[in-house]
């Protein structure tokens, strides 16, 4: 069992950066693809970014490619987003997760456990 914990969420300003963490416990994450998923008021969970268990390979969905930035420390058991450039279409819950294949990365279904979620709020 994985539990997964996220902070580091509240309000940006548009332009602006957040660094969200996600830290885990009951299992070494080395074992897993970690992934941040987010969900925006009305709308359905979605794909941001995951990153591969040895951390050498990322990927993203394509409205946060080139500012969002995911990476991992394995001794701390702790996984990063870092958020740059921010805009108001960010404002989200984010959601951190663990799952076993990187290669189905950006299905929900590939993760087994998951965060309570931390609110992200970008104002204009």
């Amino acid at each position: 069992q994985v539990e997964l914990v996220e902070s580091g969420g509240g309000l940006g300003q548009a332009g602006g950066s957040l660094r969200l963490s996600c830290v885990a416990s009951g299992r070494a994450i080395s074992d897993y693809a970690m992934a941040w998923f987010r969900q925006a008021p009305g709308k359905e969970r979605e794909f941001v970014a995951a990153i591969s268990w040895s951390g050498r390979t990322t990927d993203y969905a394509d409205s946060v490619k080139g500012r969002f930035t995911v990476s991992r420390d394995n001794a701390k058991n702790t996984v990063y987003l870092q958020m740059n450039s921010l805009k108001p279409e960010d404002t989200a819950v984010y959601y951190c997760a663990a799952g076993p294949k990187y290669s189905s990365r950006s299905y929900q279904e590939n993760y087994d456990y998951w965060g309570q979620g931390t609110q992200v709020t970008v104002s204009s």
